[in-house]
This record gives C-alpha cells, sequence and structure tokens, in this order.
C-alpha cells in the first residue's frame, strides 16, 4: 500500500473528527490552548490507537464488535448531541459540561475512532508498514480536529447560540449516519 493511499484512508476517517470539532466549537467555550489541545490530543490518539489496536486483533475482534459498533457509536454522539442541544436553549454557562474533560471527552473520541479499529484489522490482512500507517492516521485526525474546531469557534461567534444547536443536531446526524450505514 503507497503512502498516498495511507494518506486517503487517514482523511476519509478524520472526517468524523472533524465533524464533532466543528460541533464542539461551536459552543465557543473551547477556544483556549489547553482544552483545544486535549480534544486535538484524545481524537488523534485514539485514531492512531485504534488503528494499531484492530491491526493486533485481527479478525478476532471484528467479529466480536460488528454486531454493536454501530449502536455504540449512536448512543455516544446521540447523548452528546442531545447535551449540546439542551445547553443550546440554557442560559447559564456554568451548567455547561465541559467537552474537553474527562469522560465525556472520552465517549467523544471513542465514538469517532470505532471506525479506524476495522480499518486496523484489514490492514492487517494487506503488506503495509502499520506503525507508519497509524501515525499518519493519527496525525491528519489531529490536525482535521484543530480545524474543526476552530472553524466551530468561528461560526459559534458569528451565530452565537444556535450554532451550538447545529452542533448537537450534526452529532446526533453522524451516529445516525453510521448507524444507518450499518443496518441498511
Amino acid at each position: 500500500m503507497s503512502g498516498w493511499e495511507i494518506l486517503l484512508i487517514a482523511l476519509g476517517l478524520a472526517m468524523d473528527c472533524f465533524a464533532v470539532s466543528l460541533g464542539i466549537g461551536t459552543s465557543g467555550r473551547v477556544n483556549t490552548f489547553r482544552p483545544v489541545f486535549r480534544i486535538i490530543f484524545h481524537f488523534g490518539l485514539f485514531q492512531g490507537l485504534m488503528t494499531f489496536l484492530g491491526w493486533l486483533a485481527g479478525r478476532t475482534i471484528l467479529n466480536l464488535i460488528a454486531g454493536f459498533d454501530h449502536w455504540l457509536v449512536l448512543m455516544l454522539l446521540a447523548f452528546v448531541g442531545v447535551r449540546m442541544i439542551i445547553e443550546s436553549f440554557s442560559k447559564k454557562e456554568e451548567e455547561y459540561a465541559d467537552p474537553s474533560r474527562g469522560w465525556f471527552l472520552v465517549m467523544l473520541a471513542i465514538a469517532t475512532s470505532i471506525d479506524a479499529l476495522a480499518i486496523g484489522i484489514s490492514l492487517a490482512l494487506l503488506e503495509v508498514n502499520t506503525l507508519v500507517a497509524c501515525l499518519t492516521i493519527g496525525v491528519v485526525s489531529t490536525a482535521l480536529s484543530l480545524g474543526g474546531l476552530l472553524g466551530g469557534d468561528f461560526l459559534g461567534k458569528k451565530f452565537g447560540k444556535r450554532m451550538e444547536l447545529l452542533g448537537g443536531i450534526i452529532l446526533i446526524g453522524i451516529g445516525l449516519r453510521v448507524f444507518l450505514s450499518h443496518i441498511l
């Protein structure tokens, strides 16, 4: 597998990270270095790590999670999306759960990286430098996550709380897309 093919795979995997980051960025609350770094670091780390774990586990893990991975993604993203929608109607800033901390961040990182697990399994069947592939996927995911956060922050400042509502809808939409692509 060529470097260009690995890069294209990395871009495809990173699209969920970009979309989720865009949704998070619309809240206007994740716009300083530390929370931005935590989000992009975790998204990139989980993408690369899940790819590696998929490669390491081979076909065994695919058979174990194939029956419910789409449900897991839908539940995690819907949970976060609904919370964002509720917060978009809230007048109090203090009630907002920080998406750059704790289990909230871990849920988002897992939800965006489940596809990377399947890619890792397929990489195990091909002749590919796994370390280069995992690092490329992690770095591209990190970069697109940063772009999503910055773009979402810009849109959030321009359009206010309406963008947080849109961000929540985007997250639920991503979850539904993953779910429906597995069901249909």
